[in-house]
């Protein structure tokens, strides 16, 4: 008779394997995201990534699957891949950030809040943020 201690490992990891139709269900999902977010960066270019910004002057954020885009006053859109985890914010969630020194920086992480339960959702940390401008 098998030790059921031995097995329970492999019954867990079983458990948390996607299905296929998930699998393609996340993959449909990526590349609406990317969709998105093509259409949103069309006609701009990027610039030289930066560590931080001010999101005193961020009127709009948006997620696209793993992208966090923040919108500020002058047109320039800040674009940060981040490293998975607040993708909830394309669905209505509440992106919460803590900022120290007034900036938002590379390596900062971002909570993600259900709006109605008031419960964490998910959290991502950033990576460094590049400016999207239109051409000149």
């Amino acid at each position: 008779m098998r030790n059921p201690l031995i097995l329970a490992p492999f019954a867990v990891l079983a458990a948390c394997a996607q299905t296929p139709a998930q699998t393609a269900a996340s993959a449909q999902a990526s590349a609406a995201a990317q969709f998105e977010l093509d259409k949103e960066l069309a006609g701009l270019v990027p610039g030289k990534p930066v560590t931080c910004i001010d999101p005193r002057w961020s009127r709009q954020v948006k997620s696209y699957g793993d992208t966090i885009l923040y919108g500020d006053l002058g047109g320039t859109k800040y674009r940060s891949d981040t490293a998975g985890g607040c993708r909830r914010v394309g669905r209505g969630d509440v992106l919460v950030t803590r900022s120290f020194g007034g900036q938002l920086c590379r390596g900062d992480i971002a909570r993600t809040i259900d709006p109605v339960s008031r419960f964490q959702t998910g959290s991502c940390s950033f990576a460094a943020f590049v400016p999207y401008r239109k051409p000149s």
